[in-house]
């Protein structure tokens, strides 16, 4: 049966993949700060990869892996897309030696971009996750949550752009979290680009957390991308380290027309 299931699913993307046509990927990783930009439309875009992080707080130390974390958004329409989020995820608790591993609860979503338009160099999306309580019983919070982002970019130049974000997020627990991130981009050349971002949120609507994080891109094809990003808590004890992979399938316009 799994078999059969892993030739579907490869059966599925090779499909797709032998429609690919000139345009440049658009990702969402490696920062914390989600693109104004949605996926061509009818179009598949697969993000993944691989982060490791360490934490303490409250005389707690914990390593956290997530191996895979893939995001998956399909283009809808020319202006939203349909978003899926799953990743593995393993904690350790070195205080009490305890390793628990894991599914996290499923996100269900949409980016719909709200604005935009040619030579301002200006781009506004709105994007919302409904997070199901799915995951091992471990790491699921066991409530229905949601994730919701103002995504606004701005372009200042051949090179530069700087993108931020604005949201609120509950998990079914206390007050919830507002959030920021703003990250700004530079393209070294046509292959790679680099970025920087503090980051953070108000947790419980009280607690405020700062962190930083930096890395960059580099584009393999004009639809697979690779990426490394390390962040660090400016306020709080946190370092992390991620690698990843994008590809965009991207159906050609004959096709969809047809």
């Amino acid at each position: 049966m799994k078999n059969a299931q892993y030739s579907l699913i490869i059966s599925f993307i090779l499909l797709i993949s032998s429609h690919l046509s000139g345009q440049t990927i658009n990702t969402d990783r490696p920062d914390q700060t989600e693109s104004s930009a949605t996926v061509p439309n009818k179009s598949l875009q697969i993000e993944s990869g691989a982060l490791i992080g360490f934490a303490e707080a409250s005389g707690i130390s914990q390593r956290q892996i997530l191996a895979p974390t893939s995001l998956f958004r399909f283009g809808l329409f020319q202006f939203a897309e349909l978003r899926f989020v799953s990743q593995i995820e393993q904690f350790k608790n070195y205080n009490l030696g305890t390793d628990q591993l894991g599914i996290s609860d499923l996100e269900l979503g949409t980016k719909i971009q709200l604005f935009r338009k040619d030579g301002i160099g200006t781009e506004v999306a709105l994007l919302s996750h409904w997070v199901i309580p799915s995951g091992s019983s471990i790491l699921s919070n066991g409530v229905n949550g949601t994730m919701n982002k103002l995504c606004i970019s701005h372009s200042l130049g051949e090179n530069l752009s700087i993108g931020y974000n604005l949201g609120y997020n509950y998990f079914g627990i206390g007050q919830g979290n507002l959030m920021y991130s703003l990250a700004v981009g530079y393209s070294i050349s046509n292959k790679v680009g680099v970025y920087i971002e503090p980051y953070g949120e108000l947790t419980n609507l009280k607690t405020y957390v700062s962190n930083f994080d930096a890395g960059f891109t580099y584009l393999i094809h004009e639809q697979l991308q690779a990426d490394f990003s390390f962040g660090i808590g400016l306020n709080n004890k946190m370092n992390y380290a991620a690698v990843g992979i994008s590809w965009l399938m991207l159906r050609n316009k004959k096709h969809v027309l047809e």
